[in-house]
């Protein structure tokens, strides 16, 4: 299987925390730069952040980096996504990404595969 597929998400409250995990096989995943990016409703597709190979480069969006963590575990192949102190503008559909090789972009076109989704709903 080459698509990642993303778990977590849901209906969650205003200044809790998120918690996402993303599995891609083994083909897919090694030696890649994997990332998250979210999208809302009417908007484009936003990068949220990203980890590379290794897990010692990590990158995060502007609108978020104060109040996320990335880490991925290169043993089973999965990377992971907290979000703190929710807030409603961060509803939108997140999406776990495989960059394109020797890699670490902040856009949509500079990852290969992509997870289908996962809703995540900010409201009380």
């Amino acid at each position: 299987q080459v698509q990642p597929v993303e778990t977590g998400g849901g209906l969650l409250q205003p200044g809790g925390s998120l918690r996402l995990s993303c599995a891609a096989s083994e083909g897919t995943f090694n030696g890649r730069t994997m990332g998250w990016f979210r999208q809302a409703a009417g908007k484009e597709r936003e990068f949220v952040a990203a980890i590379g190979w290794g897990g010692k480069y990590k990158y995060a969006g502007g609108s978020v980096e104060d109040r996320i963590s990335i880490s991925r575990d290169d043993a089973i192949n999965t990377v992971s996504l907290v979000m703190n102190r929710l807030k409603p503008e961060d509803t939108a559909i997140y999406y776990c990404a495989v960059a394109k090789h020797m890699q670490y972009p902040r856009t949509p076109d500079g990852y290969e595969y992509w997870g289908q989704g996962t809703q995540v709903i900010v409201s009380s």
